[in-house]
């Protein structure tokens, strides 16, 4: 368990040798796993385990971590408050860059003595990036690998996500007074009747809906999805996603009152992340695919354009475009490995 500066208590996961034994916990290079908004760490785990990244990892001599952000099943401790308290859910992805992030690698770090690598999924990305782009945790972090990633949102094609976006910035106020989105709750069943009923919207397969057509998704392993996931997340949280996805822009949460931005941030407005400023030699890895609904190819493609010219020698900035993947093949796809994660296990042994 790690407990943040904030107070939130989180749990981590690890798997500290692979199932053929081999070199001892203590020799092993640490990579950290984060799993994107609405789940948890069974993010890594939804495969076979001779398909799973987190198992692949493992067997290939890599010390394996994995996340659970705050609001989650295994991360919902708190130093005073409870998960019944208002206060509990008062953050967005900007506490999870800030307090999150921080406290989870500088623990993998202390524990292990070394600097590791990190890959996240989705909004594992966002926090990345963030994170990255103010200059944190530089000094214990060896690289990063970026599926599915998300900076900007203002290209974002899912129909189904764009009609949420609008009835949160519609109806802000009134979610508000919903501290939790809990996705199995029923004031998010209503939200998603009322989007349902929107001419034009088809629910009949949410998963698609949502994340665009994956290709290669096997019914077992949706099922072992339903099973456990989606997460809880906070409503803040969601409204900040809404707020990304209407303006195209990477900035903190907006509090639509000029005081309170004011009283958070110092200025009428908020604070924007700024790509350009992550170091031209630390190493990334993008992977992203064609009929991704939410992590568009055209919002990707603004964040590569953003970060062109950086030092690509030695395998230092690799992309990836897998045309027929969508957001959830990227963990859930029966082919998964040979198509991404092998290609993830080569930039890895670069750094």
């Amino acid at each position: 368990q790690v407990t943040t500066s904030d107070g939130y208590i989180l749990s981590l996961q690890r798997i500290p040798v692979g199932i053929s034994g081999g070199i001892t916990p203590g020799k092993r290079t640490p990579v950290l796993l984060q799993h994107g908004v609405l789940m948890d760490g069974m993010t890594w785990l939804l495969l076979p385990p001779s398909q799973a990244l987190a198992f692949v990892l493992a067997d290939n001599g890599y010390d394996v971590w994995i996340a659970n952000s705050r609001g989650t099943k295994y991360s919902r401790g708190h130093v005073s408050l409870t998960t019944e308290h208002q206060d509990y859910w008062n953050w967005s992805w900007d506490e999870l860059v800030n307090y999150d992030l921080p406290a989870t690698v500088d623990y993998v770090h202390n524990q292990t003595g070394e600097k590791l690598h990190y890959i996240g999924h989705s909004q594992g990305t966002l926090i990345a990036l963030a994170s990255l782009s103010k200059g944190l945790l530089m000094d214990k972090l060896r690289s990063a690998t970026l599926l599915c990633p998300i900076a900007y949102l203002g290209q974002m094609n899912s129909f189904l996500a764009r009609v949420g976006v609008d009835l949160f910035i519609a109806k802000e106020l009134y979610w508000l007074d919903f501290k939790e989105f809990n996705p199995k709750g029923i004031d998010v069943a209503n939200l998603l009747h009322n989007i349902c009923n929107v001419p034009g919207v088809d629910c009949g397969d949410l998963m698609t809906a949502i994340t665009g057509q994956n290709c290669c998704l096997q019914s077992s392993t949706v099922d072992l999805f339903l099973k456990y996931e989606p997460q809880p997340t906070s409503t803040k949280n969601m409204i900040h996603f809404a707020q990304m996805a209407r303006r195209g822009t990477l900035a903190m949460y907006d509090y639509d009152d000029e005081y309170e931005n004011m009283n958070h941030y110092g200025q009428p407005s908020p604070p924007e992340y700024s790509m350009t400023t992550i170091p031209d030699d630390f190493p990334l890895f993008f992977s992203y695919g064609g009929t991704d609904t939410l992590s568009d190819k055209s919002d990707v493609r603004i964040l590569l354009d953003v970060l062109k010219g950086r030092d690509d020698s030695n395998g230092k900035f690799m992309t990836q475009y897998v045309n027929n993947y969508a957001h959830a093949d990227y963990v859930m796809a029966d082919a998964a490995k040979e198509e991404v994660y092998d290609l993830v296990l080569t930039f890895l042994k670069l750094h």
